[in-house]
């Protein structure tokens, strides 16, 4: 009987002491002993970023399927199952990958390392990478697991397009601690030859080194707002515009202001790497029919969304960085804006994480702070910890044992009018919560 992919990746955990260690040379050791799948992939969109790439390729696998066109996904990390992180593409629509076949290529993977060093992360990487080696399709949607220029999905020669999204500081402690420096990490995927799409960037600098350094690399940079193209919201319309076309575009159905920038980033992306005969109407398919689970999503139903005070929003976000934190805020300000009600936060954090940078985004904004402890984390901030920090900050903070306790905890609090509330801080947290509402990634 073969074993289940939880005890084979029970069992990869020993071959390695350490969960991250950037390297290539183990992935590239293992991949030429299972035959060089890498080499047999469909064309490759990689993508790199702090904050957006998951969205963006969200974008693309959603206007790509509305064209009828086949999308393999590789994305990380997970919400709830490690499957949803490997998506078989088909046309009509992928799936996340069946156990039965993850657990085979895992195996087959196990064999040929024969017992070497090598990380989680690399393993799963080889085993996605064989897994969409064999199965056809039109594109792999790649997405950069930390960093980018020693990430193990960084063993494609020539990507169909290498794509980098907003960089901020996140992960100081293996791609350094300044701006610069994880924006030359991640300009490690532009490859020679092959288009570089650098989405609008929130610090100058970084966008200065992913020119400088796609140059450097014989890259074609592809910028937004340099003539190569733009993106922009208008009347509630997205509007792109690039050297050959403008698309007056519907409103994404992803939420939050940034996802305007995600969704153009996508489009430019798909033309730069050789889709751009996909018509206006599987573009504007894709926009509304998109999906993300996490990322600004609103709970309208399941078991937690029952909890709630009758008439009250709830909202779920894994932003956990800095500038997540600002996307966050400035998407709550908007949604007050267009309707003001008080806003209540209910977040875990983990120790690795500037949570005073992340909390003071909503000073001014959220009326309520509920620190909770993110289940099955070790590293996760003890919730006093968290409030104390808030508390800190200027924000009005208590504690609560989980998400439920928390919720159930603000029946008994006396608004004016009924709350919109944020679950936040960690993709830990979002998991956890999915699961306990009934409602997992799909």
């Amino acid at each position: 009987m073969m074993d289940s992919s939880d005890a084979l990746m029970a069992r990869f955990l020993a071959l390695h002491p350490r969960t991250i260690d950037l390297s290539l040379g183990r992935i590239e050791r293992l991949l030429a002993r299972l035959g060089h799948p890498e080499r047999k992939l469909p064309p490759v969109i990689h993508v790199a970023g702090t904050n957006g790439k998951g969205s963006t390729i969200a974008f693309m696998r959603a206007i790509l399927e509305a064209a009828g066109l086949a999308a393999h996904v590789y994305t990380s990390p997970h919400l709830v199952r490690f499957h949803e992180r490997i998506r078989i593409g088909a046309i009509g629509g992928g799936q996340f990958v069946p156990e039965d076949q993850l657990a085979d290529a895992l195996a087959r993977c196990e064999s040929a390392n024969e017992g070497e060093p090598i990380t989680v992360f690399e393993i799963t990487t080889a085993a996605a990478l064989l897994l969409f080696s064999e199965s056809p399709a039109d594109v792999l949607l790649l997405e950069v697991g930390l960093g980018g220029r020693v990430d193990a999905t960084n063993v494609i020669d020539r990507p169909a397009a290498a794509v980098v999204t907003p960089i901020g500081r996140d992960h100081a402690e293996y791609l350094g601690d300044t701006v610069e420096a994880v924006a030359t990490e991640k300009a490690g995927i532009f490859k020679a030859g092959c288009p570089a799409i650098i989405a609008a960037q929130d610090y100058a600098e970084a966008d200065a080194v992913l020119c400088r350094l796609a140059e450097a690399a014989g890259a074609t940079p592809i910028r937004v707002g340099n003539q190569d193209f733009s993106v922009h919201a208008e009347r509630g319309r997205l509007v792109y515009q690039d050297d050959t076309d403008l698309f007056d575009l519907p409103r994404p159905r992803l939420n939050g202001r940034h996802q305007f920038t995600n969704a153009g980033t996508a489009i430019a992306a798909l033309r730069a790497a050789g889709f751009g005969d996909i018509g206006t109407a599987a573009i504007e398919a894709g926009l509304n029919t998109v999906e993300w689970p996490g990322r600004l999503q609103r709970l309208n139903r399941g078991r937690l969304s029952e909890l709630v005070p009758q008439g009250a929003e709830l909202w779920l976000d894994g932003g956990h960085n800095i500038d997540g934190g600002r996307i966050l805020a400035a998407a709550m300000a908007d949604l007050g804006e267009r309707s003001d009600v008080p806003l209540v936060l209910i977040v875990g954090l983990l120790g690795t994480k500037d949570a005073e940078g992340f909390l003071r985004n909503f000073v001014g904004l959220a009326r309520l702070l509920v620190a909770v402890p993110i289940a099955g984390q070790m590293a996760a901030r003890p919730a006093e910890e968290v409030a104390q920090i808030a508390a800190d900050v200027g924000l009005i903070a208590q504690c609560a044992s989980s998400v439920e306790a928390a919720l159930e905890t603000l029946a008994d609090v006396a608004f004016e009018q009924p709350p919109r509330i944020l679950i936040c801080g960690s993709l830990y947290l979002v998991g956890t919560v999915l699961t306990a509402n009934g409602t997992p990634p799909a």
